[in-house]
């Protein structure tokens, strides 16, 4: 399942492409753009955190990671996560959007290709895991249809050392209005 679901995605302009080290410079040029946003985010893509993260992202076995691309401009990341191919689940997480692409309907868009496509290729529950703190990201699931399940307390230790509690959202193929 793993070769069916992690594949270049398109709608129009937006492109999702397998992150690669050739990507790595232009991600970071995108990433350092918010240096706010990383506070709540488990790791950090920002200044001297890049490396270290984009090692990780792109290094491991249960993260299927993504370049956003509108038309030629690289404007962020997303992934595949915790992928459990005989439940048929998967996580969507690792998403950062440039900030003048936020607030466009551009991640709605995103979101819905990856949604789509995990459905399509057999995937049946689609979760989202969001720190508390990000309001805007609980937002953005919500209107996509996802049911907040509960709040896994002090799930993760952040880059920063902080005590994470984390909503936990799904979304199952029969709930999904395309």
């Amino acid at each position: 399942m793993r070769d069916r679901l992690y594949v270049k995605l398109a709608d129009g302009d937006l492109k999702l492409v397998k992150l690669a080290e050739t990507h790595r410079e232009a991600l970071r040029v995108v990433c350092a753009a918010d240096a706010d946003v990383w506070t709540i985010y488990s790791s950090s893509f920002y200044a001297s955190h890049f490396d270290a993260s984009f090692a990780a992202l792109i290094g491991g076995d249960s993260r299927m990671p993504y370049a956003i691309f509108d038309d030629d401009r690289l404007v962020g990341m997303t992934a595949w996560l915790r992928p459990d191919w005989t439940a048929q689940t998967i996580e969507i997480g690792n998403s950062y959007i440039h900030p003048d692409a936020r607030g466009t309907g551009f991640n709605r868009r995103l979101k819905r290709l990856m949604i789509d496509h995990a459905f399509a290729v057999g995937i049946r529950r689609i979760e989202f895991r969001i720190d508390e703190r990000n309001k805007r990201s609980q937002a953005a699931v919500a209107k996509l249809g996802c049911t907040k399940e509960g709040v896994l307390r002090s799930e993760r230790i952040t880059w920063t050392g902080y005590l994470r509690d984390t909503g936990l959202w799904s979304l199952l193929a029969g709930e999904w209005q395309t």
